[in-house]
C-alpha cells in the first residue's frame, strides 16, 4: 500500500487527507423459479425479472492501515448466518476485522428468500428450500468474492459528503400515533479519484422499500434500485451504493405500481444529483476509526401455555412459530434474549455513520442525530443481519405490528422488554464513545 500514499502526496493530497478507496459489484440476481421475501400473502414464486439486483462494495483505507468495507445488497436482509459467515471468511481472507465490516441491505420486497430470514412466511416443499439454500450459500460466497474485487480495486481517492432531501417517505403508523415521525434526509457521500472522476456514490433514505405491494412478482429493487439505475446511467462508471436508513415505521408514499417505484427512485436520484452539483459538499478526511459492539435485548416473555394453544389453533404462521418455540422448551432452551450488533465508523471530525441492525424505527435516527448534534452523523438501519423489527419504547407501548404481529413471521417470543430503547441506546453511545464523536 505504500505506492498508493506515494501516489497521494504527487497529486497534492495533504497527510491528513490521505485516502484511498476501491469498489466491486456481483450480480445476485436468482434464478427461477425463486420465492420472493417480505409479504405473507404471496402464494406463487417470482414469475420474471424486472431488474438485475446487485450486491456493491466500497472499501476505504487511510494512511495509517485503518480500513472500513461497505456491502451494500439489494436483498430483504441478511441473515445471522450468511452476516456470521462473510464476516469469518473476509477476517481469514482479507484480515478485515468485524468492526470493519459494514453489511447493509435494502430491504426490497421484490428480492429472493435468504434462508432463514422470515422463514415462518414459507411452507417449502424440499426442491424449494434446497433452491433457498444453495442461493444463501451461493450468496455467501458473492459478498466475500465483491470483497477481494474492492480490495483489489484501491486507488488514490479524495471523499466528500453532503445532504439532500426526499419527501415520499410517510409514517405508516398514523392510525395509532397521527402525525408520527419522519426523516426525509439523503445523506450523501462521493469517492472521487485524482482527476476528478466519480468512482462512486454512497447514499440512504430512510423508508421501505415496499412501493410494489405483494401482488408484484417481478424481481427488481423497488425504489433504491430505480434510484441506483439512474444515478449509475447520469454518473458513468460511478459505482452508486444504497444504504438504507431507519424505515422500519416508514413507508413510500404512494404506492402499488412499477410506476410508482420508478417515480421515488426518480425523485431520490434527483436528490442524490443536486446534493453532487451543489457547492455545499465538505471534504472527508482520515483517520477512520470503527467500532462495533453487540448488547442483549430481552424478550417480554415466553409462554409455554400459549404456544400450546396456538400450535392447534387455525392460523398457519402462528402454529409454525409455536412449533419452533416448543421445540427450542422441549429440548430445554427457552429463548429470552435477542444478541443486537451495533456499530460505528467515523472520518476524522467531517462523517460518522452509525449502523444498526434489524428493522429499526426511525426513532432512533432522530434520536441519535440529537444526541450526537455536533457529528455529520449518517442513520443506518438494516445492516449485519435484519432478524426482526426494533422497536423504540413509543413504539412498543402503542403496540401493533411492527412491535407484536412482526415477531411471529420472524419466528421469534415477542414483544420486547420496554428496556429494549434504553438497551440500544447504550450500545450506540458505547460505538459512538469508541470512534470519537462528540
Amino acid at each position: 500500500m505504500k505506492w498508493i500514499f506515494g501516489v497521494l502526496m504527487v497529486f497534492g493530497f495533504s497527510a491528513r487527507a490521505q485516502l484511498v478507496a476501491g469498489t466491486g459489484r456481483v450480480k445476485i440476481t436468482p434464478e427461477l423459479p425463486m420465492w420472493l421475501s417480505g409479504y405473507a400473502g404471496r402464494e406463487k414464486p417470482a414469475t420474471g425479472v424486472l431488474q438485475d439486483l446487485w450486491a456493491k462494495a466500497l472499501v476505504l483505507e487511510d494512511g495509517a492501515g485503518s480500513r472500513v468495507v461497505v456491502v451494500t445488497t439489494d436483498l430483504l436482509g441478511l441473515s445471522h448466518q450468511v452476516s456470521v459467515d462473510v464476516a469469518r471468511k473476509a477476517d481469514s481472507l482479507y484480515g478485515i476485522r468485524r468492526d470493519q465490516l459494514l453489511l447493509n441491505s435494502s430491504h426490497t420486497h421484490s428480492g429472493p428468500m435468504v434462508w432463514p430470514c422470515v422463514d415462518m412466511i414459507f411452507d417449502f416443499t424440499l426442491d424449494e428450500q434446497r433452491r433457498v439454500s444453495q442461493y444463501s450459500q451461493q450468496l455467501t460466497a458473492d459478498l466475500v468474492q465483491l470483497i477481494g474485487m474492492a480490495m483489489a480495486d484501491r486507488a488514490p481517492a479524495r471523499l466528500y459528503s453532503g445532504r439532500g432531501s426526499a419527501g415520499f417517505a410517510i409514517n405508516r403508523r398514523n392510525k395509532i400515533h397521527p402525525d408520527g415521525p419522519v426523516d426525509h434526509d439523503v445523506p450523501v457521500v462521493k469517492v472521487v479519484r485524482p482527476g476528478g472522476k466519480t468512482a462512486a456514490i454512497l447514499f440512504g433514505y430512510a423508508c421501505h422499500n415496499t412501493t410494489l405491494v405483494d401482488n408484484n412478482f417481478l424481481i427488481n429493487g423497488d425504489y433504491a434500485g430505480f434510484a441506483q439505475a439512474a444515478l449509475e446511467e447520469e454518473n458513468p462508471g460511478a459505482t452508486c451504493m444504497f444504504l438504507m436508513g431507519c424505515g422500519g415505521d416508514q413507508n413510500p408514499d404512494p404506492r402499488g405500481t412499477v410506476e410508482l417505484a420508478q417515480q421515488h427512485g426518480r425523485e431520490l436520484a434527483d436528490a442524490v444529483n443536486e446534493v453532487l452539483k451543489g457547492a455545499t459538499m465538505r471534504p472527508v478526511r482520515a483517520p477512520i476509526r470503527t467500532a462495533y459492539t453487540t448488547v442483549s435485548l430481552p424478550y417480554r416473555s415466553f409462554d409455554v401455555a400459549e404456544y400450546e394453544k396456538e400450535i392447534v389453533g387455525d392460523n398457519k404462521f402462528l402454529q409454525r412459530r409455536a412449533r419452533l418455540m416448543l421445540s427450542a422448551y422441549n429440548r430445554g432452551f427457552t429463548p429470552d434474549h435477542l444478541v443486537y450488533p451495533v456499530q460505528a465508523v467515523r472520518f476524522g471530525t467531517d462523517l460518522c455513520v452509525l449502523a444498526l441492525s434489524g428493522e429499526t424505527v426511525v426513532d432512533y435516527d432522530l434520536k441519535a442525530k440529537k444526541m450526537f448534534a455536533g457529528e455529520h452523523l449518517y442513520v443506518a438501519g438494516y445492516s449485519s443481519e435484519v432478524m426482526c423489527y426494533i422497536p423504540s419504547l413509543r413504539v412498543l407501548k402503542e403496540g401493533g405490528y411492527e412491535p407484536e404481529e412482526s415477531m411471529i413471521y420472524y419466528g421469534f417470543p415477542g414483544p420486547f422488554a420496554n428496556s429494549i430503547e434504553d438497551s440500544v441506546t447504550t450500545a450506540i453511545r458505547r460505538v459512538m464513545k469508541k470512534v470519537g464523536a462528540k
